[in-house]
């Protein structure tokens, strides 16, 4: 297939990326610069642009791109980053699929499981309601974005993703350097739940989702078995060899990360419930097998 891909230099789509073409597909990237090389097209999310040419005779989009969650405090003008790059990207992206004399059989645009708030111990699939919050909102537009796709009968899915397990890049990869250094340890009460996802199972997931014509609508990727953060600290420990007594007080947390400690002190205990029924099989559903394969996809370096 030829596929478009926003986001292709980020975690995710870097793996993606790499994936795909070791199969043979063709890989558009879309890039918010003047393109340098033939696989690349331009694209301007904020004046919600893109140049639709590059994006004929594709089968798929994969729509990844927006500022990071926890790359910054969530000030107000932070907030409003990442709002205005998730929601004018993604209606960007679903106008230019729709503009299409014929459109690509999928589109697949990134979400999260932040929507559903903070589900404390219950157990939440995609038939969820939204939850309360600033990110629960934010995934909610971020969602309806991608109306015009809908309307224009392309299939479209929202990829809600839990916390990716990779060796470098995303949340774990600041968490492997702490905990190698003996200084991980529980985060509050340690009570909360992580719904987390290997990244060899999210690119599998994607890949899945892009070529199973039942899946539209919301679609969680985490793993079947959320853990709390007290579980993911004593996992760490064993997996690194270090030990793991210190801990993170709450009040600590707020007040060096603001507004976002809620993302790291809230539970969300996400199941994958439309992944399962729809045949997917996990190579790493625990959290112990998530973290070794993360660390020997980076050459075992502890």
């Amino acid at each position: 297939m030829r596929i478009a891909i926003t986001g292709s230099s980020g975690l995710i789509g870097t793996a993606l990326v790499r994936s795909l073409r070791a199969d043979g597909h063709e890989v558009v990237r879309l890039v918010r610069r003047p393109p340098r090389a033939a696989d690349e097209v331009r694209w301007e999310p904020k004046r919600q642009w893109v140049d639709t040419e590059g994006l004929a005779g594709c089968a798929a989009v994969v729509h990844l791109a927006g500022a990071g969650i926890g790359d910054r405090r969530w000030t107000d003008a932070y907030k409003k980053e990442l709002r205005d790059s998730r929601v004018l990207g993604t209606a960007a992206i679903a106008e230019a699929v729709a503009s299409l004399d014929t459109p690509p059989r999928v589109l697949v645009s990134g979400s999260a499981i932040g929507i559903y708030g903070d589900t404390g111990e219950r157990a939440v699939d995609e038939s969820a309601p939204p939850g309360e919050g600033f990110l629960a909102g934010l995934c909610q537009e971020w969602e309806e974005a991608a109306g015009a796709a809908q309307d224009a009968g392309v299939r479209t899915v929202f990829a809600r993703t839990g916390l990716v397990v990779a060796g470098e890049g995303g949340a774990w990869g600041r968490l492997f350097p702490l905990f190698r250094l003996g200084l991980g340890g529980r985060m509050g009460s340690g009570r909360q739940y992580w719904s987390f996802i290997a990244l060899d199972d999210h690119i599998a997931a994607l890949r899945h989702i892009l070529t199973t014509e039942g899946l539209a609508g919301p679609v969680n990727l985490t793993a079947p078995e959320p853990v709390t953060n007290r579980e993911v600290t004593a996992a760490m420990g064993r997996v690194l060899g270090r030990p793991t007594l210190l801990s993170v007080p709450a009040p600590a947390l707020r007040l060096a990360l603001g507004e976002l400690s809620s993302d790291v002190l809230g539970s969300v205990r996400a199941v994958p419930r439309r992944l399962l029924d729809s045949g997917f099989t996990f190579a790493h559903p625990g959290i112990e097998e998530a973290l070794r394969a993360a660390l020997a996809a980076r050459g075992g370096r502890r």
